[in-house]
């Protein structure tokens, strides 16, 4: 049987700041962030299956997303754990996530990619996470380069 790519896209609104960042983007900001899920593997081959000839379900596949990213991230202002006022802005802001990391693109894309994978069923595997910032840029996390 043929191994198959198939790819899913999502949207979110977010904010962030970078600590230390020698630019605007030290500033509390936003984006409205588009985001595409790759992943391969063999469709099932089962006439018993209501699954029969997919890789996966493209529902199960958003719902994966869903719960693991978009509930928690849309509409979120995302922070690291040292960020000035950090504390302050948490406790006045309903929706902020805290991370040990600098939330840039690049950090939240290899994050979105090791959430996605922790509920890929067995047999299908994460190939590539892009995360668009703005129309123009994005970040790409890509398994080849993971190994």
């Amino acid at each position: 049987m043929a191994v198959i790519r198939i790819t899913k896209r999502f949207n979110f609104e977010g904010a962030h700041a970078l600590k230390g960042y020698d630019g605007k983007c030290s500033h509390i900001h936003g984006h409205s962030y588009k985001m595409e899920v790759t992943v391969k593997g063999e469709p099932i081959e089962s006439n018993n299956s209501p699954k029969n000839g997919m890789v996966i379900d493209f529902t199960d596949l958003k719902k994966i997303v869903n719960s693991r990213i978009i509930e928690r991230y849309d509409h979120a202002l995302v922070l690291s754990k040292d960020a000035l006022l950090m504390e302050q802005i948490s406790h006045a802001y309903g929706n902020t996530i805290v991370t040990d990391f600098q939330p840039t693109s690049e950090n939240l894309v290899a994050h979105f990619a090791k959430l996605i994978m922790e509920e890929l069923p067995e047999k299908v595997s994460l190939v590539s996470v892009k995360l668009w910032e703005t129309e123009n840029s994005y970040a790409q996390w890509r398994a080849e380069d993971n190994i």
